[in-house]
């Protein structure tokens, strides 16, 4: 276990962290700019007038349309007495990749792999085969050489002109690339790094431009647009999000209970806003989604603890072993996570946003081999494997189910 401490030494010397989840990043647009992103509401007629003045980027049914306007139009359709307009909220990531990449990995098997395995040994990481993993991010870099071939769809829906761009779904920013390689890295050429499932097919949708924002309504619609492609192409899909926001989108939520209304199996970060209580952020806040935070190795001897910034759920419901809303589900390495980066080479970051895809890549693997499942059947089974007696740092219920750890970490055996 001693080749982590340099990973966790390199960690030492970066502050960027990549925490997602600042509060107000839902906020309101200011008051003048030159364009703005705005979700219209109101009786169909009036709607369908409005959707041919200023034309439509995602339609959600009764539930109003989007559309991008500039300052002269949204003036224009707030004076619309028949209609209700709101700007539509943003996703932003705290932080900005920093520094620390290298060309080769330091550990081809890095500890969260060995952690979820459970085996201190491990060599490689298999499985995973025929199910479809939807990472929702700043897009992933399909030709580093740990990802090559894994791709199935790579798909653009940050683009301004158009909601949805098929064959792009360039990074420029480290984290998608990383949240992927961490699912699905499949060990390159012989000396790269593994994830999870290196035998799951990669949906990379990006939903988050190069400087890590994104619209809710862009990222409502990739949820969306995952759930469709599940039912098309009949697939077991499984939706990774390593983003979110303090505040509650409508979009995304009602995107999100219609995923899993297709059967689609979503598994987003808690957030990093901890280690306060009740600081879980959304969508993993909500309750057709399965909410990851993040663990640390204690000196390195497996025992686990969630790192201090991991954010917490509610109190309340400790011990209860209902998911609720703003509850935690279960537990991940995510402090220290070693993986792939958008440039071809590898990097070491924390967040909740690296515990995540080790919960989405074990979901895929469990899928895999238990094909008769159900999403639900499968998210029991993630619950019933996860075990917080080993973890420190939770509330104190021993027998699992805490604010803090949720259920607590779920491992391959």
């Amino acid at each position: 276990m001693n080749k982590r401490k340099a990973l966790g030494a390199a960690l030492l010397s970066m502050t960027m962290g990549l925490s997602m989840f600042a509060a107000g990043a839902f906020g309101q647009a200011p008051e003048t700019q030159d364009s703005y992103r705005v979700l219209v509401q109101g009786p169909a007629a009036e709607k369908a007038k409005a959707k041919d003045q200023f034309g439509t980027r995602w339609d959600f049914g009764a539930k109003g349309f989007t559309t991008t306007v500039n300052a002269k139009q949204y003036q224009a359709l707030l004076k619309n007495k028949n209609l209700k307009v709101e700007t539509v909220s943003q996703v932003q990531l705290e932080a900005k990749p920093g520094s620390g990449a290298q060309a080769a990995p330091s550990d081809r098997t890095p500890w969260g792999m060995e952690a979820i395995y459970n085996d201190s040994n491990l060599q490689a990481t298999s499985g995973g085969n025929g199910v479809k993993v939807a990472v929702l991010d700043t897009g992933v870099n399909v030709n580093h050489t740990d990802l090559a071939g894994s791709d199935e769809q790579c798909k653009d829906f940050t683009n301004r002109r158009t909601p949805l761009v098929n064959g792009s779904c360039t990074d420029k920013n480290g984290h998608g690339t990383h949240v992927a390689g961490t699912v699905l890295a499949h060990g390159g050429s012989g000396k790269g790094i593994y994830g999870v499932a290196p035998d799951a097919d990669l949906w990379a949708y990006k939903v988050l431009n190069d400087q890590g924002s994104g619209y809710s309504d862009d990222i409502a619609g990739a949820i969306q647009h995952a759930a469709d492609e599940a039912v098309r192409t009949k697939s077991h899909v499984v939706i990774s999000m390593s983003l979110g926001s303090s505040s509650k989108s409508s979009m995304i939520a009602d995107a999100v209970n219609y995923a899993y209304g297709k059967g689609v199996l979503v598994v987003a970060a808690a957030g990093n806003s901890g280690p306060n209580a009740d600081t879980i952020g959304y969508p993993g806040a909500l309750t057709n989604a399965v909410a990851v935070a993040a663990l640390e190795d204690v000196q390195e001897n497996g025992t686990y603890r969630v790192a201090d910034f991991s954010s917490r759920g509610n109190p309340a419901t400790d011990g209860d072993y209902v998911i609720q809303e703003r509850d935690v589900e279960v537990s991940a390495p995510g402090r220290a996570i070693e993986s792939t980066w958008y440039d071809g080479s590898y990097n070491t970051i924390s967040g909740t946003s690296m515990a995540t895809p080790h919960v989405s890549g074990l979901a895929a693997k469990i899928w895999a081999e238990n094909p008769n499942m159900s999403h639900t059947q499968l998210r029991a089974e993630l619950q019933n494997r996860a075990k917080s007696n080993d973890i420190l740092g939770g509330s104190g219920a021993a027998s699992g189910d805490d604010y803090a750890s949720g259920f607590g970490f779920p491992r391959v055996k």
